[in-house]
């Protein structure tokens, strides 16, 4: 007997909080970021879509001055760490290289099989699985920033190897996004840029 399902669609107050209206912060308040929002991030993005359910996505928040301390001097000089400095929480977004020893919780199912299939392949060879996984997550965690009444404000410009030095050494973590967090500052937003109009970007078949 098949069964179907009906999903409910999003009102669109809430598709526009979390697309249309929804900004690259650049300027945050001094507001803080609670416990409980971080907490609640976490819980959304948790349930992001992944290989074989594998959830490579890991990640630190730096908001203490200490932690921040340690992490400024591997982001780039200029705007980005002046940015950094100023926003409530930093996020690190990493991956985790050894993913698949988390099989026994994440697919209990097939844990052997996947331990096998994947602790047998040169670590090279996982790495691009669980950073693209990781990346699928990433786009849920911007959501999940979002859904909690925050920005963010993504930024590639870091040293990767330094960071997973200071932070991951040990570890098989490896960092590959820096996300300030916060609730929005003075004038945080650049002019909005146009979109790839939809006939160069949208074919039917």
């Amino acid at each position: 007997m098949t069964t179907t399902t009906t999903l409910e669609a999003l009102d669109a107050g809430a598709r526009a909080l979390l697309f249309t209206e929804a900004r690259t912060a650049n300027s945050f308040s001094e507001r803080p970021v609670t416990d409980e929002d971080l907490a609640g991030i976490w819980e959304l993005t948790r349930f992001a879509p992944t290989m074989a359910n594998s959830q490579p996505l890991r990640a630190l928040f730096v908001r203490t001055a200490e932690g921040k301390a340690r992490l400024l001097p591997h982001v780039a000089e200029g705007s980005n760490r002046s940015k950094a400095e100023a926003a409530p929480v930093v996020a690190v977004l990493a991956y985790d290289a050894d993913f698949h020893h988390q099989f026994p919780v994440t697919f209990p199912d097939r844990a052997e099989m996947f331990l096998e299939s994947f602790g047998s392949m040169p670590a090279e060879a996982r790495e691009p699985i669980s950073k693209y996984s990781a990346a699928l997550a990433t786009g849920q965690f911007f959501l999940a920033v979002r859904a909690h009444g925050l920005a963010a404000g993504p930024m590639g410009g870091f040293d990767a190897a330094g960071i997973d030095e200071e932070f991951f050494a040990g570890t098989p973590w490896k960092s590959h996004l820096v996300v300030n967090l916060g609730h929005p500052g003075e004038s945080p937003w650049f002019p909005r840029l146009p979109r790839v109009d939809v006939r160069d970007a949208v074919r039917w078949a």
